[in-house]
């Protein structure tokens, strides 16, 4: 582990987690074994870090956050506070035969979820299990997400349903559902075109 990677003294680290230079760890975190954290990424007070997550760099977590097995962070995502994973849609304490605890490794019923590059998952919001979350897509805080959703969406409620589309900055573009013409950013002047059913940028800012 390089000499740049800062970790509090009461951060857990367990064997065969890999973490990245320029990469804070601060206090009460847990990262259990062969987790893989990025470069130059922030992770927050009393956050959890389940078995084998990969998290990409420049990831920013905030604190409190539960990101459990099955579970891959791209490059230049934002969880914020209290944002929960899960990864199993019939969840039980014990086993199948009642004879123990159900294991908490991964196996084979673990369902994958992926945050691509550039989104952001607002405060107290919570992932269901084997979803896609789109590049630079934005889930509104306290927000419970059901569906995959799609690259620049911005969804709220629960359950998560989508009110508009985002810009790379994440400043919040056209609300209906197809604008008609290219959108321009308010913030940065990007602007942006349709192809397909998805949004594209149609020049540099």
């Amino acid at each position: 582990m390089s000499d740049t990677v800062r970790i509090h003294p009461t951060a857990l680290i367990e064997d065969g987690v890999v973490i990245g230079d320029g990469t804070a760890i601060w206090d009460g975190v847990h990262v259990r074994r062969g987790a893989r954290i990025g470069r130059r990424c922030i992770v927050g007070e009393k956050s959890y870090i389940a078995y084998d997550v990969r998290i990409g760099d420049f990831v920013k977590i905030n604190a409190a956050v539960y990101v459990c097995a099955g579970v891959t962070v791209e490059d230049f995502v934002m969880l914020s506070a209290h944002v929960v994973f899960t990864n199993d849609r019939f969840p039980r304490a014990g086993n199948r035969d009642l004879t123990d605890l159900e294991t908490s490794d991964p196996t084979e019923e673990t369902l994958p979820t992926r945050v691509c590059r550039g989104a952001t998952v607002g405060a107290n919001a919570t992932i269901g299990p084997g979803l896609t979350l789109g590049a630079f897509s934005m889930i509104g805080m306290g927000a419970v997400v059901t569906r995959d959703v799609a690259d620049h969406r911005l969804v709220v409620g629960n359950p998560a349903r989508p009110v508009g589309w985002v810009c790379t900055c994440g400043h919040p573009l056209a609300r209906d559902d197809r604008p008609e013409r290219p959108d321009s950013c308010a913030r940065c002047g990007r602007t942006w075109r349709w192809e397909g059913d998805r949004l594209r940028p149609a020049g540099d800012r």
